[in-house]
């Protein structure tokens, strides 16, 4: 797919907008709560501010992908990660999991479908008594890999009194100016959402790297493959909690399974860019298979209350060198505290 194909017209800008604002409401605040951009530097307190200030003020919820409902499991390694990682996860059989599904954005009663990203949190919890947490998303990349293109991508990305929704030539603007939003562009242009979240691939988008017991690194992304076929999502749905209520009906039939792949970087791949793919014919390891046994009720369980920090990693994970990683975390932690503080203070229980 051209460039020219992937910029064409209003409605296209607008999809990519939408895409791209579900990622953006943190990866903007990663930005500046690193200090990366601005003078002065602007806090995670402030980001979370602006960040409330335009997409809504929801008290006691998570200030991104604020819908979403708790899920419990385990997962069975295969054994074949465990010469590159010493991470006890990748040799325990069998390591309990708690984890969260949920949509893009900020409102906590927006429709299932009407929002194009999902995620998937998990925190694996080894015999060891080491904690592993990770964040993933639907979408394989981002739109751009720097500060400054973040700034330039949350400004293109403001909506207009008029509308409340981004201008479609200024997203199209910005996207021809920032040639490596290419990958993301494809992918959001040729993205089909599936009918459940268990039908739904999920990657790290940032790369890690897996520390073997000699001390050498192996720098990796990882994605959850569904093992449930794919069906593409119905045109017309009334259902506003359709892929809970899909995922409930789902998990009361039996468990849910997702295949764990490591994709295993050569020398020379980005490993701090998140906006660049690797090639598809990277070198990868199936680690194992993560069951899904039972669905709590929304925002009610073991997962409420657990901060996806994606920089709590166990020994033998370690971060790579993208700077977003430690932006993330600090924006996370400001995010937790502060839905925290408003539960308390008015007994919400979200």
């Amino acid at each position: 797919m051209t460039m020219t194909t992937s910029l064409h017209g209003p409605a296209k800008a607008l999809r990519l907008a939408a895409i791209g604002a579900a990622l953006l409401a943190v990866g903007a605040g990663f930005a500046y709560a690193a200090g990366w951009i601005g003078a002065p530097a602007l806090t995670p307190q402030r980001i979370i501010d602006t960040f409330e200030a335009q997409a809504g003020h929801y008290p006691g919820y998570r200030k991104n992908h604020a819908k979403g409902l708790c899920v419990s499991g385990y997962f069975q390694s295969s054994g074949l990660a465990e010469p590159l990682s010493s991470a006890r996860v990748f040799s325990q059989p069998r390591v309990p999991v708690v984890g969260r599904f949920a949509i893009g954005g900020a409102n906590p009663f927006a429709p299932d479908t009407s929002i194009p990203v999902r995620s998937l949190a998990l925190q694996f919890s080894t015999d060891d008594g080491q904690i592993w947490r990770t964040g993933m998303n639907n979408p394989p990349v981002l739109a751009i890999g720097t500060p400054q293109a973040f700034y330039e991508q949350v400004l293109a990305m403001a909506p207009t009194p008029a509308t409340g929704k981004p201008d479609p030539a200024k997203m199209q603007a910005f996207f021809a100016a920032h040639p490596e939003s290419a990958a993301f562009r494809q992918w959001a242009a040729t993205y089909k959402p599936s009918d459940s979240f268990a039908s739904t691939q999920y990657h790290s988008i940032n790369a890690f790297l897996l520390k073997d017991r000699g001390g050498i690194s192996h720098p990796v992304r990882w994605q959850l493959e569904p093992q449930t076929p794919f069906v593409a999502l119905p045109t017309q749905i009334d259902d506003k909690q359709f892929l809970q209520h899909d995922l409930q009906r789902r998990l009361a039939q039996g468990p849910l399974r997702w295949t764990l792949r490591l994709v295993l970087a050569e020398p020379g791949d980005p490993v701090d860019d998140a906006s660049r793919p690797w090639p598809a014919e990277r070198r990868s390891i199936e680690a194992g298979t993560l069951v899904v046994e039972q669905v709590d009720a929304p925002e009610q369980g073991a997962c409420r209350d657990i901060n996806f920090d994606p920089l709590i990693l166990p020994k033998g994970i370690e971060p790579s060198a993208d700077p977003i990683l430690a932006a993330r975390s600090a924006a996370y932690s400001e995010s937790f505290n502060r839905r925290s503080r408003e539960s308390l203070a008015t007994g919400a229980r979200p």
